[in-house]
């Protein structure tokens, strides 16, 4: 076949998935100019690098764009005459490329064009005060991770709480737009885990952008009804050696809640890349301990129709915690040559988490009607729950560019994780507290293997690129879980605290979509299948439960600039969030003394629906961008309560029918000369869930709606001679559920910076959840109600931590080491 005709088979398999899009942009009777950039160190794309097209006779713009993330650019609708390409890098040689075109000419390929870097411009920059990083690009929010100086030292979750659509509770859930489910990428390879678990063991340090993608494109894995999260890691610039580490300590805690121990909060972390014409190594450890105290206050009563009567159990005491994780990840990275680039990743991590809750309870029943005290007792109950887990993770890519500029690429993922744990409930008389009447133990195994394969292709037709791809992943769990009583009373349905629960899931996916540009109109649609297979064994079933699902996942971004510093973007994108194991295990755990948790595993999986519309703006000081959307969620995952018995609840999750959420969202950052940048972000959103709620057996109807907002605000002041100060606030207000309503949260933080030696050292003294005895920060009350039961509890955590953080730099880190991260394993911890 010529390549005539291979070329008409690639424009007729254009036209057929995505009707229309190709075929009008090959309308053009101009001519296109396109190219790839690349480091002449490295053959690695630049990406975000400047094209301009310039006139031969007085060097004024004619064209422009930028490049994408993998160095591509493309000049539509170019007429003829001789021009001047010029091409713009911060920290490279700017190059200028004479270029003539014909009426005849169809087409320019320039192929690859090397940049090579500026070393002495970079010795000779030095950057004054602090500004806020974001751009609005089609697909995707991106935020620079350095101007987040509380966080440094901390997690990723500490970076994340700053983004004008993410929220952070006291319990360090994470929520973007109100939504808890969503993607986790690190490095653009997804992880399908539990994200708090996920982002808690990874440093705040490595991190140089994060990417918030709202209605992801068909090319994105569909997992995740908010979107998704790109975290993109640090790597060297250029031939030799780059290292940053950091070192932190917590000062003694100025929070005294009489708990059991004093916290402990240290750690460090470094990154080591190095890099040699073809090869670059990087290699990234941590160590992290953040231990934290607090108590909770509960209020609860259960109603016994049957027997006329009313019991409460209100509680008071420690709500603590033992944390600690450490980890290395190494990355090596082999380009043999332009066209075969080669990555080995190998990554080995622990995490133990301890939480102590020992509350003494106040239990007493009374008649319904009448109040009569029937019967009382007071009693101390001690509850240590254990988890840990053990994380060994291998990946293998390889990416292959073809002389045509299309690319191929193939990536495989194995990971095994071994998770073990326990619940420890000791019921002790008071006041004397020397007699253990009794005790509970659930200990567990849950070990979890799983793999990935991934095959994706990228080729230029038209004015723009037609991507296709396929994955199957899947994942293998074996629970074994006990129940332990002493002393060993008859108990009926004590079968059902005991036994096996296993699981696997298997999905298989194929995508494709086309993305161009049309005028000044940039646009991506696309369109994606996947097949999902889930089965859960239960020992204490004969039954298997088993769901098989077939779905489209459609998705279209658009983005057009309708003047120079302003553009309009639109977006649509069908997503699923898909039960963990842990919603589906329906064998109970004791998780307190007035708590048994237990899923269900003929839980449907959750689909949402996501459209957005925003406006974007660059200003000379700075820039804004608002953004309308509306979420449509069928089967929305609840987690409710009901009465087990008079003084125990059983916690459990079930689907709600449907529930919709619609808002809006700001974010501004203004620099106020060279000393001082504000930035501002606010989500204000309205969610209403309903329909009829199926709790083992028991059929209710609910219908709740309220307003939400949160904001984030973040300062950074420049005072001159190597000092900086940065102050962010970050709060959410009350939020209903289910059954109920979570209360506001407020998170106010500050750091002072020195820096030394040009850079390369800085010490900073962090002053975390800032309270000052009267703002309330860091407690957050949960409440939840139903016809026979009422409970609240208020979660009150440490306030007012101080944290020194040291950090050394040797040459500079950028952005995208492939460094892998846990896929499967960590969502169940």
């Amino acid at each position: 076949m010529n390549s005539r005709n291979k070329l008409v088979v690639r424009l007729t398999y254009a036209v057929c998935f995505l009707t229309a899009l190709p075929v009008i942009s090959l309308k053009s009777q101009h001519t296109i100019i396109k190219g790839t950039l690349i480091e002449k160190s490295n053959n690695l794309p630049l990406e975000y690098a400047s094209v301009a097209l310039l006139s031969n006779l007085d060097s004024s713009v004619i064209a422009g764009t930028t490049t994408n993330a993998k160095g591509d650019f493309l000049l539509a609708k170019v007429d003829s005459g001789d021009y001047i390409g010029q091409i713009v890098f911060l920290g490279f040689k700017t190059k200028y490329i004479q270029l003539s075109v014909s009426k005849n000419s169809k087409e320019i390929d320039l192929a690859y064009i090397t940049m090579e870097s500026s070393t002495d411009l970079l010795k000779e920059i030095t950057v004054t005060g602090n500004r806020i990083n974001s751009t609005n690009k089609l697909d995707k929010q991106t935020y620079s991770a350095d101007q987040f100086e509380a966080s440094k030292g901390g997690s990723a979750i500490d970076a994340l709480k700053n983004l004008p659509s993410v929220a952070v509770n006291s319990a360090g859930e994470i929520s973007i737009r109100g939504s808890t489910g969503f993607l986790i990428l690190i490095n653009g390879k997804p992880v399908v885990t539990d994200a708090q678990t996920i982002l808690s063991q990874l440093p705040a340090n490595t991190i140089e952008n994060i990417e918030l993608i709202t209605a992801p494109s068909s090319k994105y894995d569909a997992d995740g009804k908010a979107g998704i999260l790109n975290i993109v890691t640090r790597q060297g610039v250029d031939n030799g050696l780059a290292i940053i580490a950091n070192l932190q300590g917590g000062l003694p805690s100025t929070t005294d809640f009489n708990n059991l121990e004093k916290p402990s909060r240290f750690g460090g972390d470094f990154t080591i890349n190095f890099k040699q014409n073809k090869w670059d190594l990087s290699l990234s450890a941590n160590y992290l301990r953040n231990d934290g105290n607090g108590r909770r206050e509960g209020d609860v009563f259960t109603k016994n129709f049957i027997n006329h009567t009313i019991t409460r159990f209100p509680s008071l005491g420690e709500r603590s915690f033992d944390r600690y994780s450490y980890g290395a990840r190494t990355s090596i990275n082999y380009s043999s040559n332009k066209n075969n680039v080669f990555n080995l990743g190998i990554f080995a991590s622990k995490k133990y988490q301890q939480r102590r809750a020992d509350i003494e309870y106040a239990n007493s029943t009374s008649d319904l009607t009448t109040n009569t005290l029937l019967r009382q007792l007071n009693y101390f109950n001690s509850n240590l729950q254990t988890k840990e887990g053990e994380f060994l993770v291998g990946s293998l890519d390889y990416a292959h560019t073809f002389h045509d500029k299309s690319t191929l690429s193939a990536s495989a993922l194995y990971e095994h994780a071994n998770l073990i744990g326990s619940t420890l409930n000791k019921n002790i008389n008071l006041p004397d507290k020397n007699m253990v009447f009794q005790q509970v133990i659930n200990p567990y195994t849950n070990p979890i293997s799983g793999y990935r394969f991934k095959l994706d292709h990228s080729i230029s037709i038209g004015t723009g690129k037609l991507e296709s791809g396929y994955q199957f992943r899947s994942d293998h769990q074996d629970g074994k879980f006990d129940y332990e009583v002493t002393p060993n009373v008859p108990q009926s349905d004590i079968s059902k605290f005991r036994g096996t629960a296993k699981s696997t899931n298997h999905i298989n996916a194929l995508y494709s979509q086309y993305g161009g540009k049309l005028s000044e109109l940039q646009y991506v649609a696309g369109l994606r299948y996947e097949y999902a297979s889930r089965e859960v064994i239960l020992s204490s079933d004969t039954n298997h439960h088993h769901l098989d699902q077939s779905n489209l996942f459609p998705s279209i971004n658009l983005l057009f600039p309708f003047k120079e510093t302003w553009n309009l973007k639109g977006g649509y994108s069908k997503r699923v969030q898909r039960n963990n194991n842990f919603e589906l295990n329906p064998i109970p755990e004791r998780e307190h003394s007035e708590t048994l948790e237990q899923g269900d595993p003929d839980l449907l999986p959750q689909y949402v629906d996501l459209v957005e519309l925003g406006i974007n703006h660059d200003f000379d000081k700075g820039s804004f961008f608002s953004t309308l959307y509306f979420q449509h969620i069928k089967n929305p995952i609840q987690r409710v309560n009901n009465v087990y018995a008079d003084s125990i609840l059983n916690r459990l999750f079930t689907n709600a029918y449907s529930a919709r959420l619609i808002g809006l969202e700001m974010g501004s950052t203004t620099n106020f000369g060279r000393w001082l940048t504000l930035y501002l972000g606010a989500n204000l959103y309205n969610y209403k869930i309903s329909g009829r709620l199926n709790v083992l057996g028991e059929t209710s109807t609910i219908n709740n709606s309220n307003w939400v907002y949160s904001f984030n605000a973040n300062t950074n002041t420049d005072l001159g001679k190597d000092w900086s100060w940065q102050v962010n606030v970050n709060y959410v207000s009350a939020r209903p559920t289910a059954q109920g309503e979570d209360s506001r949260f407020l998170s106010p933080n500050t750091s002072l910076k020195k820096s030394f030696l040009e850079g390369k050292l800085s010490l900073s003294l962090q002053w975390q959840n800032i309270n000052l005895g009267f703002m309330n920060a860091n407690q957050q009350r949960i409440t939840t109600y139903g016809t026979d039961f009422y409970t609240t509890t208020n979660y009150i955590y440490e306030t007012d931590v101080f944290l020194l953080n040291f950090n050394f730099k040797l040459n500079k880190l950028t952005s995208k080491a492939k460094l892998p991260n846990s896929e499967i394993g960590e969502k169940e911890f």
